[in-house]
């Protein structure tokens, strides 16, 4: 009995995250104006590619999608032909409406599977309609990816999707959070629970839910950090110095008395603040001020992201320009202990062989202290 795979793309998906507005969710107009381009196009058909390229044994699998960027073109890119549109949206701009209004029409088609490309809001949305009647598999291209149903990279999720095809993975429950983005832009991080899923079982592949650890002992061990960032600082007084998000980060902002936006990216030089949650763009423009520049980055706690979660304004561009060499990583030891790995998805192949080859990053874990940590990219 052929094996129908619903596959669905959330057109707009990721496009906040570059131009600094942590999400799409209502602003897709003011992400363009920005200048946001669509990504969601190229992961979906990465996979799509990388999953192709793993067998050409699946003729009797069944595709069902939706028309145009939904899923349809995609999949014709790649040169897959046996496909069938469910749903078709009425304009080229699309809406939450048009995920939940497919996700009706694949229940309809009595599906195995529901592939998606999107982020939490797009998995949010699928699961309002599906609920737990069948399991959700997402390709990894919004700004917030806290669910449990993302693969941690296209080639994660080819290589899922052809597993579960062949039988060799079980299906479990899987939670799927939602950040509030509205609360997010203005610096609160308030995630919930939206609801248990089904998902594809396979801890190697598929991304945790964001863990946060908090300690009295973790604060002295931020002091340290704090501490080293300080000599980092005054040993290269005419570099530029971006501050990522996160918590660990906000510790040592507040010790060095640097004003830190929370969930964003600050730009300081000389121990002052000369851009605030800035974007893509403004990081370039800062960088033509000041050529030398160096990431201060921490990962996020479980997942182990560093680079493509979050920060989508560390471009492939802004990464080239400072150099991997330039990018100083942060973490309390207890963090580390339930982060094993360190991962990046920058959404450049070539970009992401570069710290492949690197195979490890050093972390820094207290004053003049560092460990070994293994990367694993979307070329692993």
């Amino acid at each position: 009995m052929a094996v129908k795979i619903g596959f669905l793309v959330n057109p707009i998906a990721g496009m906040g995250g570059r131009v600094g507005l942590k999400g799409t969710d209502g602003v897709v107009d003011k992400a363009v104006r920005l200048g946001a381009k669509p990504a969601a196009r190229q992961k979906a058909e990465e996979t799509l590619r990388e999953f192709c390229a793993l067998s050409s044994n699946h003729q009797d699998l069944q595709w069902v999608t939706c028309g145009g960027d939904m899923g349809n073109n995609e999949l014709e890119y790649v040169g897959i032909q046996n496909r069938q549109i469910v749903y078709s949206p009425s304009g080229n701009a699309t809406s939450a409406d048009d995920t939940k209004n497919a996700c009706e029409k694949l229940l309809e088609n009595h599906i195995d599977l529901i592939v998606f490309c999107g982020g939490d809001g797009t998995a949010r949305d699928i699961y309002g309609i599906v609920e737990n009647k069948i399991p959700l598999l997402g390709i990894p291209a919004g700004v917030k990816m806290h669910s449990g149903v993302f693969g941690i990279s296209t080639k994660a999720t080819a290589k899922m999707l052809e597993e579960f095809i062949n039988k060799h993975l079980t299906v479990g429950d899987v939670e799927i959070m939602d950040l509030d983005e509205e609360l997010y832009r203005r610096g609160e991080w308030k995630v919930r629970l939206f609801g248990v899923a089904k998902g594809i079982i396979e801890p190697t592949y598929v991304q945790v839910g964001k863990a946060c650890f908090e300690s009295v002992s973790d604060d002295e061990v931020k002091d340290e950090l704090a501490d080293h960032i300080n000599d980092e600082l005054e040993k290269h007084m005419d570099w530029l110095f971006l501050f990522c998000s996160g918590g660990t980060i906000e510790y040592i902002a507040k010790k060095l008395n640097i004003e830190h936006t929370l969930l964003g990216i600050d730009a300081v030089y000389q121990k002052h603040l000369v851009g605030k949650d800035v974007n893509e763009e403004q990081i370039l423009a800062l960088m033509k001020k000041y050529p030398k520049a160096k990431i201060l980055l921490s990962p996020i706690g479980a997942q182990g992201f560093i680079l493509g979660r979050g920060n989508l304004q560390l471009s492939p561009a802004v990464i080239n320009k400072i150099g991997i060499e330039n990018i100083i990583v942060v973490a309390t030891p207890s963090k580390l202990m339930y982060t094993p790995i360190l991962r990046v998805d920058t959404g450049d192949k070539k970009l992401d062989r570069l710290f492949t080859a690197q195979e490890y990053l050093m972390v820094v874990i207290g004053y003049r202290l560092s460990r070994v940590v293994k990367l694993q990219t979307n070329s692993f």
